[in-house]
């Protein structure tokens, strides 16, 4: 097999992808328990930054990587107020030190 040469580009981003995810799960939770839904704003920041940025870096694998940062952050906006609901049904634990609208 001389010759062959190995892409291992879609590899890394595919692991790196699952990785991103994986780390804005815990997120989600820690940011909700802490400061409640008002932190949203940050996320959008987030991705809207991160997004403009993998619109200008040239190299395909880091432009990947910035985007699926951005679009994690936008879903991450969306589970902030879903996490808010799963500790309202008591699927997770109220911040005793936060005051909850329900």
């Amino acid at each position: 097999m001389e010759g062959l040469a190995l892409n291992w580009e879609g590899l890394l981003i595919g692991i790196s992808t699952f990785l991103i995810i994986g780390l804005f799960h815990p997120i989600v939770i820690k940011a909700e328990y802490y400061w409640g839904t008002r932190c949203w704003w940050i996320f959008l920041i987030l991705g809207i930054v991160t997004g403009g940025a993998s619109l200008l870096v040239a190299d395909t694998f880091w432009a990947a990587l910035l985007g699926v940062i951005a679009f994690s952050s936008f879903w991450t906006i969306k589970e902030i107020f879903d996490q808010e609901e799963r500790v309202r049904k008591g699927w997770f634990p109220k911040n005793p030190n936060r005051k909850y609208k329900f």
